[in-house]
């Protein structure tokens, strides 16, 4: 497995939050980590899986017609 492992920090960065967005999902088991002794990493597909998992599509509506009576 040759997957870069990014620190809490770099997660955050990547997300464009702070540092305590990735902490809480890793403390609410939502998103999946490795921990080297005291230390804690996730991996760079897991972050983009999550990404991936939670992005939101828009919505294509059809333009109204004006002019139709109901």
């Amino acid at each position: 497995m040759s997957d870069l492992l990014l620190t809490v920090e770099q997660a955050a960065e990547r997300l464009g939050t702070t540092a305590r967005f990735p902490r809480r999902l890793i403390a609410e088991r939502r998103i999946a980590f490795v921990k080297i002794g005291r230390h804690v990493r996730i991996a760079e597909s897991v972050l983009n899986a999550y990404i991936d998992g939670n992005t939101v599509q828009p919505i294509r509506r059809r333009r109204a017609r004006y002019g139709r009576a109901a």
